[in-house]
This record gives structure tokens, sequence and C-alpha cells, in this order.
């Protein structure tokens, strides 16, 4: 099975046609399980449930307990709950890094405080941790207890990456499986914690996978895609000095003035849209871009091949429709 081939790329809607019910029932209890008799915190969820997300980890969820037999009430809870944590991170990404748009809408710094938001996501990661206690299960919470500290170390990874000169393939790749691909592994898991051990487990590395591929995509809609299309400003990544795929990929090959526009760039606070666009420019030039694209393909296809050991049907096909939706996306 190859993700790559060339298909028509799957919409998000006809990937979760297989688990709409399911999927629709999860919005219903996000906003039971926030619900608060604290006004500030019903009017920040009540903003945070109106910027609905695509719900794509829940989808992953809910698609891997279908694939394996599993799919039940309980999964839909489980679907709130790691969205719930996707959405703390959110939160949280946006104080850290003073942005005032997240998904083409004001975000809970931008609207309250920095201090809300901070408070607020450390709310709602609370809120799915005694949701998963709750549920009297010991294998979903541990399983998201890893996956959340994982995370909180990919975000100190960010941290780190401060020289774009000197910043490795390999730091980035780190970054991003602790970041971004441990949750997507993580909801693909829970969805087959009750499962055969051997599928819980191909479904936690199809996750790893597609989690990566996803990541490197976004981080190259930031080279490629406007404002328009993705919700947030074109070049924002690197205008936060932000150093990823493309831009790594793109730095052996440029020429010595090339380079010191990228040094020049990092080394200014609030860099120039002129600036912004230069680099990008030589990132493309140099195949930074088309380069990032290939190593996301190349996950891809590593997912696909996790997937021939589920049972052939409907959720294994939308999973696998999931990949060409991650590599294939423009927001």
């Amino acid at each position: 099975m190859k993700a790559t081939s060339p298909l028509a790329p799957a919409t998000l809607a006809s990937i979760q046609l297989p688990i709409r019910a399911e999927l629709d029932a999860v919005f219903g209890e996000l906003g039971r399980i926030v619900r608060s008799d604290f006004p500030m915190v019903e009017d920040v969820s009540a903003h945070l449930l109106r910027m609905k997300g695509k719900l794509f980890r829940p989808t992953l969820l809910l698609l891997a307990a279908r694939a394996v037999d599993r799919l039940s009430p309980v999964k839909v809870t489980l679907a709130a709950t790691v969205e719930l944590i996707h959405i703390a991170t959110l939160v949280h990404d946006d104080s850290v890094d003073h942005s005032a748009l997240r998904r083409g809408q004001p975000t809970i710094n931008a609207i309250f405080s920095h201090q809300v938001a901070v408070i607020m996501g450390d709310y709602l990661y609370s809120r799915a941790i005694v949701e998963l206690v709750n549920l009297d299960d010991p294998e979903p919470l541990r399983v998201m207890s890893r996956v959340t500290t994982e995370m909180t170390v990919g975000e100190m990874r960010e941290l780190e990456a401060y020289d774009a000169l000197d910043y490795s393939e390999d730091a980035y790749t780190a970054l991003i499986r602790a970041k971004t691909a441990s949750l997507m592994s993580g909801a693909c898991e829970v969805g087959a914690t009750d499962a055969d051990p051997a599928l819980r487990a191909v479904l936690r590395r199809y996750g790893t996978h597609l989690g990566m591929a996803f990541q490197i995509t976004d981080d190259v809609l930031d080279y490629t895609e406007s404002e328009r299309t993705t919700g947030k400003p074109s070049g924002l990544d690197l205008k936060e000095h932000k150093i990823t795929l493309p831009l790594i990929a793109a730095l052996p090959r440029m020429t010595p003035a090339e380079r010191e526009r990228v040094a020049a760039l990092m080394r200014t606070p609030e860099p120039e849209d002129d600036a912004i666009a230069d680099v990008i420019e030589s990132v493309s030039l140099r195949g930074g871009v088309e380069a990032a694209r290939g190593r996301a393909a190349e996950y891809a296809d590593r997912a696909a091949e996790e997937l021939e050991a589920l049972p052939a049907g409907r959720a294994r096909d939308a999973l696998a429709d999931c990949l060409v939706y991650a590599v294939a996306r423009r927001s």
C-alpha cells in the first residue's frame, strides 16, 4: 500500500463518513466536559467551542476503533478528551507565540489576556485528565499521560531551536515527533487499547508516521500558502523565528549572501515582510520545499505499510485516505 499513489486527495468530510454519527457526538461531549459554573471559564470555553476545528485527532481515534471492531460510546468520550488536550496545546502555543489569530479567529490571549490563556489551557488539560480517570480504565490514561509529557518536552525542544544556521534535521525530527506526532499516535492507540496488542502497536506506529507527515506538510504550507487559505499569516514561522524542515533542507544549498539574509532575519526581533518574502523565495529556489514534501511522502508511505496489517474495510480505507489528506491538504 502506497500513500503517495496518484489518487485524487480525499476530503476530510468523506474520510469522516464511517464515523460521522460518533464524531457529531464528540462536540456534545466537549461541551459537557468543559462546562463550569465560573463565568469566565464559560466565556472562554464558549469562544473555543465556536472555533470548532476539523476534529482530525478524534477522527483518527474513532476510525482506529472501528478498524479493530472496538467502536463504542466510551470511544466518543475518549475522542473528546484527545481533542481537549489538542485544544489546550493550541491555547498555550498561541500564548507563548503571542499569536493573534487561530483558524482565522482571534486567539484567547488576543481577546482576554496571556494569563487567561495559560490558565485556560491548564483547565482544559485537567478536565481531560479527570474525564480519563472517571472512565476507570488505566490504559487510555497511561497512553495520554505519556503523550502529554512528550508534547511538553517537544515544546521545550522548540525553545532550543534558536540557531538557524546550525539546527539539524535530527533535532527537528525529534521536536515534531514529540510535539505533534505523539498526540496523533496516542489518538490511534487509544482507539485500540482494548484490541489485540499487535493491532494496537500497528495503530500506534501508523499514528506516529502520519503525525510526522502531517507536521512537515504543515511547515511546508507556511512557505507556500496564503493567510486566506491557512487562516494564519504566511511566513509566520519565519516571523516567529521557527526553524522548520524547508529551511533546514535549503540552507546547505544557499549562497553565502542568502545564508546571511537568513541569519539577519533570525537576529531581528520583528522581521519586515520583505525580508520574510526574500527568505521564502530562497528556500523555494534552493529546493527546501520540494525536499520537505518528499520527506513527508516517505513518512506517509511508512504509515500506509502499517495499515496492511489491519482488517480490510471502510475504516482501513479511511485511515489510508487520512494519509493522502495529510500530505495533499492546503490548510
